[in-house]
């Protein structure tokens, strides 16, 4: 059976932050609740993709991925990962900020939970006018410092807050200490991982148990980076009709893609999956005489086996980021 690019069913979260706006905005179609987060594409356990539509739509993405191998998502990637897919992509809803948290990274993850760490990217795709997040601290810090201001209640005089706006984007190695807050819609790339450390989170009650929730700060210690950074934002640029670089590390690369018009991309070369993520506007991808609709807040996978589409903006102007290995 020959692959085509593949939409899966999106694999919704509640959370205690969450809100609408995944509805509202994106139109996703979810029970009432406070949904934080909608997973596009995963191969995290209990939470697996399953394709939406075509000839292998209910087939699980491990399940593809075990049959179709390097096809779909390239020789490199399957010769590294074999039958777990390295990324997890998925749309957050932020109606109140998120804990104060920190990722461990692989070697600390594989050692602790068998588990990949979370290196992660958001890009910002709306945000109140007053929003902000959390990323890194404002200054050096030791851990005897960071310790006090836990103790004391005062660990937000330690941290970085920035304002933010739409096509923000910020890239989060694993040690760095981070929030999303209130009144914020992201696309977060990330390693394939739900480990997360909780250092933070305003006293908040846990409706299931109505204790506050539980915090990691003995695990946290040691998968802190303690210093300042300086800059945290991710500059690029945008170009008309064209690819344009993103974030690229060694566990992700991403490019935002602009098209006002038309535009042809040749992937014959890349041996990779692509993952498309509409993050502004509409558009239409085309593929071996087949059209598939990309909504602002829609992912398309594209198999390794792709050499060619061509993208078409339904829209005044579409925004869409596509992610690779």
């Amino acid at each position: 059976m020959e692959l085509y690019p593949l939409k899966f069913n999106p694999i919704f979260k509640e959370r205690i932050w969450g809100g609408n706006k995944l509805n509202n905005v994106f139109n996703k179609n979810f029970p009432n609740g406070n949904i934080g987060e909608s997973w596009e594409v995963s191969d995290v356990e209990k939470s697996i993709s399953v394709v939406s539509e075509g000839s292998l739509k209910g087939k699980s993405l491990r399940k593809i991925l075990k049959e179709y191998k390097g096809h779909l998502v390239g020789d490199k990637v399957y010769n590294k990962f074999k039958n777990e897919f390295p990324i997890l992509i998925k749309f957050i809803d932020a109606k109140k900020p998120l804990s104060i948290q920190v990722h461990p990274n692989n070697e600390l993850a594989k050692e602790r939970h068998n588990s990949f760490g979370k290196n992660e990217m958001w890009y910002i795709m709306d945000a109140d006018n007053d929003s902000e997040i959390i990323v890194g601290f404002n200054k050096n810090i030791s851990k005897k410092d960071y310790l006090k201001s836990l103790s004391e209640g005062s660990i937000l005089n330690e941290l970085n807050a920035e304002k933010i706006s739409a096509g923000d984007t910020f890239y989060i190695p694993t040690g760095r200490v981070h929030a999303i807050g209130a009144g914020t819609i992201i696309a977060e790339i990330q390693q394939t991982s739900d480990i997360t450390y909780r250092i933070y989170d305003y006293d908040r009650i846990d409706s299931a148990t109505g204790l506050p929730r539980e915090l990691h700060t003995d695990l946290a210690l040691d998968a802190i980076d303690y210093s300042f950074s300086g800059s945290y934002k991710t500059e690029y640029n945008l170009n008309s009709d064209k690819p344009s670089k993103l974030v690229h590390s060694q566990y992700f690369k991403t490019d935002i893609i602009q098209v006002d018009k038309d535009l042809n991309i040749d992937f014959s070369e890349l041996d990779s999956f692509i993952v498309l993520i509409g993050v502004d506007g509409n558009s239409e991808i085309k593929y071996k005489g087949r059209n598939y609709n990309l909504m602002k807040g829609e992912t398309i996978f594209l198999p390794a086996t792709t050499e060619e589409i061509n993208i078409h903006s339904t829209s005044k102007s579409s925004k869409i980021i596509s992610v690779y290995y």
